[in-house]
């Protein structure tokens, strides 16, 4: 077993990254260090796992082994607590210049275990361009023995000047077989569940794993593609619109409570709430500015998380008519909304091609607006106009 194993369906990018380690063993050695660099940047579709392909090839570097995954190194790097390495994930919709000085400042100490310091920032595309342009900077002008490694969905969603100073690490997007093999394998589900979430995730092993095991994210989902067959007039545009809407947020707040409720617990754990003694009272006063943080970053992090839920309601919408296309010009493909076949089937009888390239385009669309700021509720009522339109 090595830290590779779990990455599904990444043979190509597992044998670059693999070629790599050596290369980076032959470096601390004293070698040349063929094959290895000190940035790279893991690009890919979302879901198709950049992030947990970064932070394996973080722990092969970090382990004398090459990636045992049985090390405490390889624990430690997995689990995020590893003293040589720094993990970045923004919590808002933006990465700010202040923070980057700070991580660029972070990242210039010199490795404590002697071999590498490693930088995981996980959606660099958030940076902004001072951040950016700070970012540059780092990775232009390397610490001896750093090693930068960022996660992006495509090359072009960094600055071309970082991009051309890293080595790219393209994941693909696993196929149903391989989603639901690691659905099976590593959570232990049955095999028909497997497969229908792995069909309906659109290659997403984190989508996956949600469908097959929350029942609340299927009858989310379900909901979302009832939505075309009901429009059958403007109320019922507003009506669905509305209802779309409600359907992100109960995601994002059924994604966010549970865990920002752990994080104050321990908070308040950390600064004594709760426990007697000499000095305790003073730290629990204390304790306020540091929860008021704590309270801001929770708030960047479900502004962000609410994106993400509304991203993947249309996206689902989006997969629908997509089907619908597909029954039109009766490609044989495989459906990820299969068990709509009915509506599919309904959809796809009155309307053309074109009519529902159209409605993608307005979902694509709505997309844009959102991520442009407008308010969800608002495009996506634009939205449903339009696909009542065709």
């Amino acid at each position: 077993m090595t830290v590779f194993d779990d990455l599904v369906g990444q043979q190509g990018a597992v044998g670059q990254l693999q070629r790599a380690v050596a290369g980076a063993a032959d470096l601390l050695s004293g070698g040349r260090g063929a094959g290895m660099t000190h940035a790279w940047l893991f690009t890919g579709p979302p879901g198709s796992g950049r992030e947990e392909a970064a932070r394996a090839f973080a722990a092969a570097l970090q382990c004398a082994d090459g990636g045992c995954g049985h090390c405490d190194s390889c624990h430690q790097t997995l689990a995020g607590t590893h003293p040589d390495m720094l993990y970045v994930r923004p919590s808002g919709l933006s990465f700010g210049v202040g923070a980057t000085r700070d991580l660029v400042l972070r990242a210039g100490s010199k490795p404590s275990g002697g071999r590498f310091r490693i930088i995981l920032f996980e959606d660099a595309d958030r940076a902004t361009e001072g951040a950016s342009n700070a970012l540059l900077k780092a990775v232009e002008e390397p610490s001896p023995r750093t090693v930068w490694l960022l996660c992006t969905p495509t090359p072009e969603d960094m600055l071309v000047t970082i991009r051309s100073r890293c080595r790219t690490v393209a994941l693909a997007t696993p196929n149903t077989r391989e989603l639901a093999d690691a659905l099976v394998q590593r959570d232990g589900i049955d095999a028909d569940t497997a497969r229908s979430a792995a069909v309906a995730s659109a290659g997403r092993i984190d989508r996956a794993r949600q469908l097959a095991t929350d029942p609340e994210a299927r009858r989310r989902r379900e909901e979302v593609l009832s939505i075309p067959v009901r429009l059958d007039g403007l109320g019922a545009c507003v009506t669905s619109a509305a209802r779309l809407y409600e359907i992100a947020e109960e995601e994002s707040k059924a994604l966010t409570t549970a865990l920002d409720e752990k994080e104050r617990g321990e908070l308040r754990a950390a600064f004594g709430e709760g426990s007697t003694g000499k000095g305790v009272a003073k730290a629990v006063r204390g304790s306020a500015g540091a929860m008021k943080d704590l309270e801001e970053r929770q708030k960047r992090r479900a502004t962000r998380t609410k994106r993400d839920s509304y991203d993947r309601a249309l996206l689902d919408l989006a997969a629908f008519y997509r089907d619908v296309l597909t029954l039109q010009l009766g490609a044989r493909v495989e459906l990820s909304t299969a068990e709509r076949s009915g509506d599919l089937e309904r959809v796809a009888r009155a309307g053309t091609p074109e009519s529902t390239l159209r409605r993608i385009d307005a979902i694509m669309q709505c997309r844009e607006r959102i991520a442009a700021n407008v308010h969800p509720q608002i495009a996506m009522e634009a939205m449903t106009s339009a696909l009542l339109a065709g």
